[in-house]
C-alpha cells in the first residue's frame, strides 16, 4: 500500500517501543490507555489521517479491478465478483484493500461492510503507480486449441501486452461461430482482469475481436509487425539489439505454424521474418519467449 515516513504521536504509549524496532525503521503504533469504545475509533481516525504516505505497491494487499469510476472520500459498493471474492480470502471489516479501474493509478480502500453477497469500501488514497512498458506490443495470436487461449493471454498480460489480437489462419483447428466468439470474448476479458489484478498492472491490455488473418495483414499499421518463423534468416534477439525500443506487433502461429502462403503474403506486406532460434517452440511458448526477450533486449526485464 504505502511506507511510512513519519507519524504524529497522538497519545502517550504504555509500554516502551522495542529498541529492535527502532533499528529497523519500524513505528510501533501508540497503545491508548483506557477509554471508551467511541474515543477509540475517533483517536484511531485521527491515527490514520497523520500518516505521511509515499506510493510503493504492498504485494500481499488485496488488489481488485472495479470498473467504475473512482475517488477519494467516496464509499462505493464493490462489484459482485469482487465481494464474492471478499467471503472466500475471508476479509473483514477495516482491512485495508487495493482498487483500479483501468485509467491509471491505484487506490486504497477500507472495507467498510461485509454481507453474503454484497460488500463495501470507502477509498482513502490515490497512489499513481504505472507499471506499463514504455512500448507498445501487440500480440496477434493465431488461435490454438482447448484452453491454451488463456494461459498465453494470461502470461502475454504479465509480461506488459498491450494488446491481444486472435487470428483466425490456415492451419487454426478451432474456428469460431459468431455466438461462441462473443463468450470467448467475454471468458478472456475476464483472464486479462484477473491476471491485471495479479500483476499489479493499473491498466488493461486491449483485447481485439477475432479476424481473419489476411485481414489482419491487410490493415495499414505504422509500426512494425514482426512473423516468427523458423526459417527467417535474422534473429529476434538480434533485431532488437539494432533498434531502439519501439511499438511492435508479433504474429504468432497455430499448431503446425502458418504456410508457405501466409507467410509469403506477410512479406508482401512490410511484415518482418524473424526467428527464435534452432528449436521450433510450441505456439504457446512462441508468443510469450518472443515478449520476454523484447522485454530483456530493451532493459524491461
Amino acid at each position: 500500500m504505502f511506507g511510512v515516513r513519519a507519524v504524529e504521536r497522538i497519545s502517550k504509549p504504555a509500554k516502551a517501543a522495542d529498541p529492535s524496532l527502532k533499528k529497523q525503521g519500524v513505528v510501533k503504533p501508540a497503545i491508548l490507555p483506557e477509554c471508551s469504545a467511541q474515543t477509540k475509533i475517533a483517536v484511531g481516525e485521527i491515527f490514520y489521517s497523520r500518516i505521511v504516505a509515499t506510493p510503493c505497491r504492498n504485494p500481499a494487499m488485496p488488489r481488485f479491478f472495479c470498473p467504475q469510476p473512482l475517488a477519494i472520500g467516496d464509499t462505493i459498493a464493490l462489484p459482485d465478483h469482487v465481494a464474492h471474492h471478499i467471503q472466500v480470502v475471508r476479509l473483514n471489516v477495516g482491512d485495508l484493500i487495493t482498487l483500479f479501474n483501468g485509467e491509471g493509478g491505484q487506490y486504497t480502500a477500507v472495507l467498510g461492510s461485509i454481507e453474503k453477497k454484497r460488500a463495501s469500501a470507502e477509498i482513502k488514497l490515490f497512489e499513481p503507480i504505472e507499471t506499463e512498458l514504455p512500448y507498445a506490443i501487440t500480440l496477434a495470436q493465431a488461435l490454438p486449441e482447448a484452453s491454451k487461449m488463456d494461459w498465453i493471454i494470461e502470461k502475454a498480460v504479465e509480461l506488459g501486452v498491450h494488446a491481444i489480437q486472435p487470428l483466425a489462419s490456415q492451419r487454426c483447428v478451432v474456428r469460431l461461430s459468431a455466438e461462441r466468439a462473443v463468450k470467448k470474448m467475454q471468458h478472456w476479458q475476464g483472464v486479462i482482469e484477473a491476471a491485471s489484478e495479479q500483476s499489479g498492472r493499473n491498466r488493461l491490455a486491449t483485447l481485439a475481436e477475432p479476424v481473419d488473418f489476411n485481414q489482419y495483414i491487410g490493415q495499414q499499421d505504422l509500426h512494425v509487425r514482426i512473423m516468427l518463423s523458423p526459417r527467417a534468416e535474422q534473429s529476434l534477439s538480434d533485431w532488437a539489439r539494432h533498434h531502439p525500443p519501439q511499438s511492435v506487433g508479433l504474429l504468432i502461429g497455430p499448431e503446425g505454424g502458418f504456410t508457405e502462403r501466409e507467410e509469403n503474403d506477410a512479406s508482401a506486406h512490410g511484415v518482418l521474418m524473424l526467428g527464435m532460434g534452432h528449436r521450433v517452440l510450441r505456439t504457446e511458448t512462441a508468443g510469450i519467449a518472443a515478449v520476454a526477450g523484447l522485454n530483456a533486449v530493451w532493459g524491461e526485464l
